[in-house]
Formats: C-alpha cells, structure tokens, sequence
C-alpha cells in the first residue's frame, strides 16, 4: 500500500463502459451500459444520438428537469433501486461555479455519471509535540463504510447552500463545533477524481479545508454518523493512510493533500510529483 496506490484507487474509471449524457448543449454526466436499459424505454425523457443520450428539449428549466427526472427516480426506486435514498438533492452541474442544470437525488447521481461536490476538513491540534489530527471512526450502523476511519468533517453538498456554510452545518451535526469556531476553517484546496464502483461513476470534487482546534476542545459526535474521535498524532495519521486502507477510500486523498501542504512530504521522495499531480484528477485519464 501507498499513497499512489490510494490515488489509483480512486481513479479506477474505465469510460469505455459508458456513454456522455447532456442536458442541452452541456455534458451533464456519464450512463453505464448496464444502466441504458432504464433508460432508453423512456423516449419522453431521453434520446439517443450520435453515440450520446440526451434529455428531453421539452425540459427547458431547471425546474421542469427537476420534476420530471424525481418522478421517473421514484419510479425505479419502487422496483428497488437506490436503496441508499436520502432525500437530499444535489446540484446537476460540471462546475460548482455554475448555474446548476437541475436537482438530483442524492442517491441517484453516481447512477447518472454526475459530479459531485462536497466540503472535507481536517480539524488538527497544535501541541508542544507537533501537529495531531482529531479522526473519526464511522458509525458502525452507516449504510455505506460503516467502521471505517474519515476525515475530522465531510458531507456531501447539497444544492442551494454554499460550500463553507454546508462545512460549518456539517461541524455541528457530525462534531458538536460550534459555529464561531467552525468560521475559522479556511479553504486550502480540492481534491478529484473519477471513481467507478459497477455501473456508477463518481467524477466527484472535495472541497479541504482545515481547522486549527484549541487543545482544550474535544469533538463530539452528534448526529449518529460518527462513533467516536481519537486525537492522533500526525504521523500515525500519516502512516496509517501510507500502509492501510483503514480511512474511508476517497478521504485518504484529503489526507495526502493535508500532509503535502504542511510538509510532510518530503519534495525529494521520489513519488512527489505524481502524488500531488494524481490529487487533482479533473480529466479523466481514460476517454
């Protein structure tokens, strides 16, 4: 194990697999081929040319895409599908920046190839021992890697609300930080990749951030999605990512950034330059 091999891990996507779905003019993500059959019964809502599925002109407001896409979604998710629902929509679109296309079932984009965005924040105590890092185990009772290890606090971003206003909500739900405190996490970078689990593509781009905590402060889990918090010391945080797969798969990626930028990684050791080229993986590698 190695960070590489963390890095590759989280850009496993074989597009060879899928096809380009657009909304308009605009690429809005990728379908598997195991999933067209869900697809392509639907020629009100979806067509097929040129080697591309698009969405209906018809539906020529977000709204309109909104509405339609949620009821054929509840319609599959009747037959089983997206066991994992949550009733938290996600914005439909290729850059955070822009106007989002439509809204999407939480549970439902990874199925349609669609970008994800989210904040993930490293909360660290400085001590007279060096850096340490608060880490999180997963409660045991989450539907998806339940026990595994994660980033201090991370959720997925939720459409209308800004990335540093989802992170200081999240702070409250997952750790008990209160909100004057959780303004101080500052935005230091992202991280992407283009991860394929079957038939769902996760094209997805995290937001870091870190957060310095006063040693007096001890996190607290407050939602039921975390089971407890250890602080460790930097380098056990360290090799824990470098020679386990104990972290959450994608939260090693925060991690490795996290130990870049304050310099724990030494400029010399000899995969430095594609380590911190591999974090940034807005392309895909295969087309």
């Amino acid at each position: 194990m190695s960070f590489l091999d963390h890095i590759a891990r989280c850009n496993n996507a074989n597009l060879a697999d899928f096809e380009p779905w657009f909304i308009g003019p605009t690429q809005a993500g990728f379908l598997h081929r195991d999933f067209l059959p869900r697809i392509a019964p639907r020629a009100d809502l979806f067509s097929h040319r040129d080697g591309a599925w698009y969405l209906s002109d018809a539906l020529d407001t977000p709204d309109k895409r909104t509405a339609a896409l949620r009821e054929f979604l509840l319609a599959l998710r009747a037959h089983g599908w997206f066991k994992a629902w949550r009733d938290e929509d996600y914005p439909v679109t290729p850059a955070f920046a822009l106007p989002p296309l439509m809204a999407m079932e939480r549970a439902a984009v990874p199925w349609f190839g669609v970008r994800a965005f989210g904040p993930h924040m490293t909360g660290y105590v400085r001590k007279r021992d060096g850096l340490h890092i608060w880490v999180p185990r997963r409660s045991y009772d989450k539907p998806t890697f339940p026990g595994q290890l994660d980033n201090t606090v991370a959720g997925g971003q939720p459409i209308g609300l800004g990335l540093h206003e989802n992170l200081i909500k999240e702070c409250a739900e997952e750790a008990s930080i209160p909100r004057a405190l959780a303004e101080q996490a500052k935005a230091v970078g992202f991280v992407a990749y283009w991860d394929q689990s079957d038939a769902q593509l996760k094209p997805d781009v995290m937001t870091c951030f870190d957060l310095e905590l006063p040693e007096d402060f001890i996190p607290r889990a407050n939602d039921g999605e975390v089971h407890s918090f250890e602080l460790w010391p930097v380098r056990r945080v360290f090799e824990t990512v470098r020679d386990t797969q104990e972290f959450k798969y994608n939260c090693n990626l925060v991690l490795i950034d996290f130990f870049v930028r304050h310099g724990l990684l030494a400029a010399d050791d000899p995969d430095f330059f594609a380590i911190v080229a591999g974090l940034r993986q807005l392309q895909p590698a295969q087309v």
